[in-house]
């Protein structure tokens, strides 16, 4: 008996645990092992220490920033007007009667800078990267041109091109010669002046309304104003034009400083360089008086003008 009681306590000794005694085990198992975190939440932790590393920026430098934002936008803007006056277009606004009555002062206008190519004074302000006109053609005569002033090649004028390279030209008894040819002209009228003029006539004189038409002219004709009769220059030496060079006169002839003049009082022969465009277009139009600082005379609108396609 005594071996038997033994063999059943060897027997108690290798007896495995209870099915009750697993859930134990189990649960310290669990509490053991680390813990299990999904992806999403690994990556949201993750986001948020990277968050909590960056330093709050201070007003000065939000400031700097949105500031650096603006330039860039204003500088974009900049060189993306400059780029279309330079090839493209470029708009001018008329301070003068010399062009009456087919330009008037207060006119806004649009010129064509690529139908005679390019020059160095295409560019703002004139940077001397090259001499000469590249990738255009000649201007013709009677065009109206935008040109620097050859005195100083920085003023900016606009007249008629009446003289071609080679081309003489001469006023006699107020009429016009080109080549040795009258132009032909016929009156329309009469007009008052709006300005007094280089001859001493004044405002509310009356001019002769005329068209004029040039030979080879693009357009057939156009009209131009005369006040003066035995003025200043309605009887003048012949001019010859220089190679490389133009002869200019504005439309209201005796208000005009232009080719007639020597340069320093007038305009001379204007070289080719310094012509800067074609003028196409009256884009809009102010009335007399209207200026930028008087901003109740912005709306002051010559709306007959608006539009105007010029030759």
């Amino acid at each position: 008996m005594k071996d038997q009681g033994q063999i059943l306590m060897n027997k108690d000794e290798n007896i495995t645990p209870e099915p009750a005694d697993q859930p134990i085990a189990a649960a310290a198992a669990v509490k053991d092992a680390p813990p299990q975190v999904d992806a999403a939440t690994a990556q949201d932790s993750e986001a948020e220490v990277e968050m909590a590393q960056i330093e709050p920026r201070s007003a000065k430098d939000i400031a700097l920033a949105e500031i650096k934002e603006i330039g860039t936008v204003v500088g974009v803007a900049v060189l993306l007007v400059l780029f279309l006056r330079t090839l493209f277009f470029q708009p001018f606004t008329i301070p003068s009667a010399s062009m009456e009555p087919n330009l008037y002062q207060g006119d806004y206008i649009i010129v064509s800078k690529w139908d005679y190519g390019y020059s160095k004074h295409s560019i703002q302000f004139s940077p001397p990267l090259f001499n000469g006109r590249i990738f255009g053609r000649d201007p013709k005569r009677g065009d109206i041109v935008v040109f620097k002033l050859p005195v100083d090649n920085k003023t900016d004028y606009i007249k008629r091109v009446i003289g071609l390279p080679g081309d003489t030209i001469q006023v006699k008894d107020d009429q016009l010669y080109v080549n040795g040819a009258a132009v032909p002209t016929s009156n329309l009228g009469t007009v008052a002046g709006t300005e007094p003029s280089v001859d001493g006539a004044f405002r509310g004189a009356t001019a002769t309304l005329q068209r004029e038409e040039l030979p080879g002219a693009r357009s057939q004709s156009h009209m131009m104003q005369d006040f003066v009769r035995d003025g200043s220059v309605d009887n003048t030496d012949v001019y010859t034009v220089p190679e490389g060079h133009y002869f200019m006169m504005g439309d209201n002839r005796d208000n005009s400083l232009d080719s007639r003049y020597p340069k320093g009082y007038g305009v001379g022969f204007v070289p080719a360089e310094n012509v800067e465009g074609r003028a196409v277009l009256v884009l809009m139009s102010w009335k007399e008086g209207s200026s930028l600082w008087k901003p109740w005379t912005w709306l002051n609108f010559n709306w007959d003008r608006f539009f105007k396609s010029l030759h």
